[in-house]
């Protein structure tokens, strides 16, 4: 086996690869990188046996084909040290030894048989759809904030995809808030609702690979996992078994007073307002009056904020306590100049969605008791 290939071609799936590789390791070959080489072009794999990600570059030049496992983090920290415009040429010495050598530099790394590299189990395609990148990248990001993060409802460690004609829908909940954002499109045919919960670190890692552009991904699921493939690299992650809650029956209904504020004032008094806040309950009261919302925090240490927001608002006064982080991190996703929040009273959960957005993101808020 050997090849040679420019610093700038390799570093790119070895940055995405060595991502996915875990630093501290039960087994010896997680941490390193599956080589797979064909002729024309190097395939690098790496896993922690929940996802799995190959990213493939063309060679230009033809190469000996072949397979190994090399330690990921360090083949990247070589890349990296190298000079810029560098070309390295990786020449397998024996079965156990990999020498990859750029100008007068010369590296041997301990390598381990390709055929121990575990791979995550694959279960038969049961559908799949195409979305740009651009699309699938903001559903994740108006929702992942949402996940639970180790919490002993599993199933909430993740975030629910959700399948049905015409559309592709993201869940994601921690019990004290839910997010919900909505893809359409005429090119999803789906003949029934299909659901999935695609893990917390599945996610994150796939947010983290989507550019925000038009390119395709292709999304393929399966019963006990779901893959990404684009040109550059495919993704795939193992799927939470269990039952993701029913979502519509948490979505507040009937809500009789309606607030419309401009989603960038209000972003920044809450962040105001949130310096001073209590550290461990983050909560803030929230008094409506016509036309007008002022928001208030105070600490133990007996210090308090106040900030008023003009707003759009005909009903009686109201006053609710939340989370100022839930708060934050509605109003830093929506991109709508303004923001309508529809409310019942003081101890019903507050619906937050951009106005004039037709219910494409929406956001359930629990109130707090302050």
């Amino acid at each position: 086996m050997k090849f040679q290939i420019s610093r700038e071609a390799l570093l790119k799936p070895l940055t995405l690869v060595a991502g996915v590789v875990e630093r501290r390791q039960t087994l010896p070959i997680l941490s390193n990188a599956r080589m797979d080489l064909d002729e024309e072009s190097l395939s690098l794999t790496g896993t922690d046996l929940e996802v799995e990600l190959t990213g493939r570059v063309s060679l230009e030049t033809a190469a000996d084909a072949g397979q190994l496992t090399a330690p990921a983090r360090k083949l990247l920290d070589i890349c990296k040290a190298l000079p810029e415009g560098s070309t390295l040429t990786f020449t397998l010495k024996d079965e156990n030894r990999l020498q990859i050598t750029s100008g007068r530099s010369r590296f041997s790394l301990t390598t381990l048989p390709a055929s121990d590299f575990p791979t995550v189990e694959e279960s038969p395609e049961d559908f799949q759809l195409q979305v740009s990148q651009g699309e699938l990248r903001q559903l994740i990001e108006r929702t992942a904030f949402a996940m639970a993060q180790q919490d002993v409802r599993y199933y909430l460690n993740g975030m629910l995809w959700e399948v049905s004609k015409g559309q592709l829908r993201a869940v994601a909940t921690d019990g004290h808030r839910l997010a919900m954002s909505i893809y359409k499109s005429d090119s999803i045919q789906a003949d029934s609702r299909r659901q999935l919960i695609v893990p917390r670190k599945g996610i994150l890692e796939l947010q983290r690979l989507l550019g925000s552009d038009e390119s395709p991904v292709t999304l393929v699921f399966g019963k006990n996992h779901v893959r990404a493939i684009t040109s550059e690299f495919t993704f795939t992650s193992k799927l939470v078994d269990g039952k993701f809650p029913d979502y519509e029956r948490v979505l507040p209904k009937g809500g009789t007073q309606c607030v419309e504020a401009p989603r960038e004032a209000l972003r920044q008094a809450l962040a105001r307002v949130a310096i001073l806040s209590n550290e461990k309950y983050r909560g803030v009261r929230v008094m409506l009056s016509e036309n007008q919302m002022q928001v208030l925090a105070n600490n133990p240490e007996q210090e308090e904020a106040e900030e008023s927001v003009a707003v759009s608002y005909k009903g009686a006064g109201l006053e609710i306590g939340f989370n100022v982080s839930y708060l934050l991190d509605v109003t830093g996703v929506l991109t709508e100049e303004q923001i309508r929040i529809t409310l019942s009273d003081a101890n019903s959960s507050a619906l937050i969605e951009g106005a004039g957005s037709d219910g494409k993101s929406v956001y359930v808020v629990m109130p707090m008791r302050l």
